[in-house]
């Protein structure tokens, strides 16, 4: 299968003081999978084979609910090609 990218946003119903440390879980999840990923302000968007990074989102949920979140809104964006897509092709010329 092609890579991909799947953008991910997760917005935990919790306490307000947990949220973020809740979302850095996510994130650490993420880096613990070694997929390429980049964290973004609104959300992090991840390199790989679909199916790898999908089950990523459906653990993300369980990270979230374990965390003590009540409810997890969730925004997922899926960039597919047959031919492959990769973060650099897209903003690579934008990095410093």
């Amino acid at each position: 299968m092609p890579v991909c990218n799947v953008s991910l946003q997760v917005i935990p119903l919790a306490d307000q003081q947990e949220v973020y440390p809740i979302v850095d879980r996510v994130i650490d999840l993420i880096a613990a999978s070694g997929v390429k990923y980049t964290v973004g302000p609104m959300e992090t968007t991840m390199e790989g084979d679909l199916k790898e990074l999908l089950n990523i989102v459906r653990n993300a949920q369980a990270i979230c609910t374990t965390a003590g979140a009540e409810r997890v809104l969730s925004v997922v964006k899926i960039d597919y090609s047959t031919k492959g897509v990769t973060n650099d092709e897209k903003v690579g010329k934008y990095k410093t």
